[in-house]
């Protein structure tokens, strides 16, 4: 019994790891607040939408499908909340059952038949659940789960279930068979089902009546007893372990049942939450792997919406066969804002889910990678230039053609002249194998240098900022500047009228340079 609610029929469940280092990525683009949003506080849906996010999908197949099912969620929230409580309720009543330590037969039969009549419970329930609800979904991976629910667990198949689990009970004893075998010892032992008692009135006058052949254990016979026990594993034992595997097939499937619903109920928190501060969602067109093509508009950062109480800055973007995006301009004006919406929105996307943005269309990536500023190194075994080539190099060596490659203020902690010739080599080497790199950057020699090449693959974007020195927190066209004007950081944090002249275009005209300073360099939107 599959689910497959996020897989269709035949296909893997066990796709390539679009994340290869999801620490790193979940730090860079705060996808934490986006989870515990997804997950209000229940670890099973928070486990699970991690998973599936870093996971993702390269099949627009397979993305288009969820999409078709979370559609159904959305407009049946309800539902979905009875289904994944049901399913949650039995996982943690199987996991509240001991397991028995000694490899017992009897205790094993035991703990199986009390995990399986209360799956049986759960069952019934669900076919009962899917009866109910079953006309008011259309997507064909709830179809396929309610049909597979009906079809398979019609009440007699149930009824059928708890009269044999009645019967392992062993209320009349176990009875069994077995013969003699080499040295006079017992072979072949064997499971029976124990006769009918008998209904007439002189069975009943005289009672029971025992056997010649019967030999009663002595009440403090210990080794009698032992062996007697020894006698009863030996028959049961075929069973108890038809009884376990039973209880693993159920199992996994609650499980999955569990985590595949916690996913669309995850969506589904989400989802109301944006709708909450009134920020717009849609489902994404996914491209296959291959062609560069982004088509986007009104797109913002889910995660800094979600800490808002007013809507976050949107941005558009359209491009073609571009593979190196470049985002200069001035400090705190919305340019890291803009990296993490890109890098959540494919996220989003291969993971079947809405994005945050009222249009986006782009190509699936086989692998996203980020490489964001990280704090000074507190045992100081290696400085900043150090720790930044270490996290470069690991990318490089795990990238693949037509990944994507998310780099923020890379390589500032180095002069302008050595810091650009690196960053120069890095992308050139990387957009040679294939791979699409948007880099925020305050490396003036870098983008100008790259700009005057006149690459087709290149488009050049900037933080816009009006005469006035006020930032829009918008992305627009445009080539890099000499200057990321820190001085507009510096007036208005020591509140100084006059201009103020301070060493341009390194990235260092202000302690306070952008995605450094705080929640403002985020992209909020002006008062």
């Amino acid at each position: 019994m599959r689910v497959q609610l996020l897989y269709p029929e035949g296909a893997p469940v066990t796709p390539s790891m679009l994340v290869p280092f999801p620490e790193t990525l979940g730090a860079d683009l705060d996808l934490e607040t986006l989870l515990g949003v997804m997950a209000r506080d229940d670890a099973a849906i928070h486990d699970v939408a991690s998973e599936t996010l870093r996971r993702g999908c390269t099949d627009p197949d397979i993305i288009l499908y969820r999409q078709r099912v979370l559609r159904d969620a959305l407009a049946n929230g309800t539902a979905i909340r009875e289904l994944y409580s049901l399913a949650s309720a039995a996982i943690r009543a199987e996991h509240r059952e001991w397991v028995p330590l000694s490899r017992s037969p009897q205790l094993s039969v035991s703990r199986s038949i009390r995990v399986l009549d209360g799956f049986l419970g759960t069952l019934g329930t669900l076919r009962s659940l899917a009866e109910r609800y079953a006309s008011e979904f259309r997507s064909e991976g709830f179809q396929h789960l309610f049909a597979m629910t009906r079809d398979q667990l019609e009440e007699p198949y149930l009824q059928r279930l708890r009269g044999l689990l009645a019967q392992l009970r062993f209320p009349r004893g176990v009875w069994m068979s077995a013969s003699l075998g080499p040295g006079l010892r017992g072979s072949g032992h064997s499971l029976r089902e124990p006769p009918l008692p008998r209904k007439g009135w002189t069975s009943r006058l005289l009672g029971r009546r025992r056997s010649p052949d019967t030999i009663v254990v002595a009440e403090r016979d210990e080794s009698g007893h032992r062996f007697l026990s020894e006698l009863i594993d030996r028959g049961i034992d075929p069973v108890a372990q038809v009884l376990a595997q039973s209880v693993d097939h159920v199992s996994d499937f609650l499980t999955s049942l569990q985590r595949e619903l916690g996913f669309l109920l995850g969506a589904i928190h989400l989802s109301e939450e944006l709708a909450r501060r009134r920020a717009p969602t849609c489902f994404p067109v996914p491209g296959p792997l291959g062609p560069l093509h982004r088509s986007i508009r009104g797109l913002y950062d889910p995660s800094l919406a979600l800490q808002l109480e007013r809507p976050a800055v949107p941005n558009s973007l359209e491009a073609s066969e571009s593979r190196l995006f470049l985002i200069t301009g001035a400090n705190q004006g919305g340019k890291t804002t803009f990296l993490r919406s890109v890098g959540l929105a494919q996220l989003l996307m291969q993971a079947g889910l809405f994005v945050p943005a009222e249009r986006f269309a782009a190509n699936l990536v086989p692998s996203l990678f980020s490489h964001f500023p990280r704090a000074e190194d507190p045992s100081l075994r290696r400085g900043k230039l150090e720790e930044e080539l270490l996290r470069l190099g690991a990318i490089a060596r795990a990238l693949r053609p037509g990944s994507l490659v998310l780099l923020n203020e890379s390589l500032a902690s180095t002069n302008e002249r050595e810091g650009s010739e690196i960053a120069r080599q890095i992308t050139r080497a990387w957009l040679e194998v294939g791979a699409e790199v948007f880099f925020v950057t305050f490396l003036y020699d870098f983008a100008e240098g790259v700009a005057r090449e006149g690459r087709a693959d290149a488009r050049f974007l900037r933080a816009e900022r009006l005469p006035n020195g006020a930032r829009t927190f918008r992305v627009v066209e445009g080539r890099p500047l000499s200057t990321a004007f820190g001085d507009d950081v510096y007036r208005e944090v020591f509140e100084v009228k006059a201009p103020v002249h301070l060493h341009p275009c390194s990235g260092r005209d202000s302690e306070g340079a952008e995605d450094r300073s705080g929640t403002d360099s985020r992209g909020t939107s002006p008062d």
